[in-house]
């Protein structure tokens, strides 16, 4: 039986103006629902829609842990921590979904 894998993530728009936080147990489909705006609130108001950053967990205790601990860090730690494995800000969509 293969184990459950859970998602820690950080997306941003267009521009790197905004970055959020979440925590899937579907990558794809998650960032599939923010690119086409399928649910309404900070995401869609913003145009949420560019993969920045994840991690992977095997326990999901363990990764609303992580999503809480990077949500209460500043801005500076997202976008370093972001910056260290993507410099570029590139969309990571494509990566995921091969």
């Amino acid at each position: 039986m293969q184990s459950k894998q859970y998602y820690v993530y950080i997306a941003t728009n267009k521009m790197n103006t905004v970055l959020y936080t979440g925590v899937t147990n579907n990558l794809i489909r998650r960032m599939y629902e923010h690119k086409q705006k399928m649910v309404s609130g900070f995401t869609s108001k913003y145009n949420v829609v560019k993969l920045v950053y994840y991690e992977i967990f095997n326990d999901i205790n363990e990764a609303i842990t992580r999503e809480k601990q990077i949500k209460a860090g500043p801005r500076k730690k997202k976008v370093d921590l972001v910056r260290k494995i993507n410099p570029g800000f590139n969309d990571l969509y494509e990566e995921i979904i091969k």
